[in-house]
């Protein structure tokens, strides 16, 4: 399994809070099954994203975790937790590579929990555009898309991909984010799962017990392009093998 949004890096944003924090992350990671991480810092109003100094950062776990079981089996890399911000937008069209996952075309993109623009079809419309692929990071726990959850899937036709956090689908943020997962994935309308890991208690880096609830949903092949599939094309910037229509049944 692959993980493309998670927050390993300690002490840049509201993750880990020290180094033994990351590396607990790393070694709880491996034991799930996961195979690549990609640390995915905020890049908002409250936190500085700062990419030469985050891939230094990122430079310092890996030698952290050398000496470890975790090194031989886990692959990191670097993307962002990015906030479409007017601000934010500008600078990424004008320098995408400091945004996106490293090595690809793929951004993720976080939306406000308190608003969504009027003119965010116009927004993702350039990025795509302009070679990139939104990928829209969870959803079901929004609320204004969980009351309008069919505005992701006018998102989707647009070229935008969708990540679901793995532990929405196991409960962990209620029934209304539960319920908007499962309502995005019985009409193919995900893409992605990841951790969004934050530490190593509520918020741990695991995926393996969504993919076992997305296989319940919507089969194995599609659980396993959610995880492994297209998470690895991801990182391998190439087109996801995994992206049909999305149905728009009632």
């Amino acid at each position: 399994m692959i993980d493309i949004h998670c927050h390993i890096l300690a002490e840049v944003d509201d993750g880990p809070k020290s180094w033994e924090v990351s590396e607990e992350m790393c070694r709880m990671a491996v034991a799930d099954g996961i195979e690549h991480m990609v640390a995915t810092p905020h890049a908002n109003e409250r936190y500085n994203y700062d990419r030469e100094h985050l891939t230094r950062l990122l430079g310092y776990l890996k030698q952290r975790i050398s000496a470890t079981d975790a090194s031989r089996t886990l692959g990191l890399s670097l993307g962002c937790d990015f906030h479409l911000s007017y601000e934010n937008l500008l600078d990424v069209m004008a320098v995408p590579a400091r945004y996106t996952i490293e090595g690809s075309g793929y951004l993720l993109v976080e939306l406000n929990n308190y608003g969504i623009p009027v003119q965010i079809e116009s927004s993702f419309t350039k990025l795509v555009d302009m070679g990139l692929v939104p990928v829209i990071t969870h959803p079901e726990r929004n609320p204004i898309l969980q009351a309008s959850p069919q505005r992701v899937l006018q998102w989707i036709e647009l070229g935008c991909a969708v990540q679901v956090t793995a532990s929405a689908l196991t409960g962990l943020w209620g029934e209304r984010a539960w319920r908007t997962a499962e309502w995005l994935l019985k009409r193919d309308a995900v893409h992605v799962l990841a951790t969004d890991s934050h530490d190593t208690k509520h918020r741990p880096p695991v995926l393996s017990r969504a993919r076992e609830e997305a296989a319940n949903t919507c089969g194995q092949d599609v659980a396993q392009a959610l995880v492994d599939d297209n998470p690895r094309a991801i990182i391998s910037g190439q087109a996801l093998p995994y992206f049909p229509q999305p149905a728009r049944k009632t």
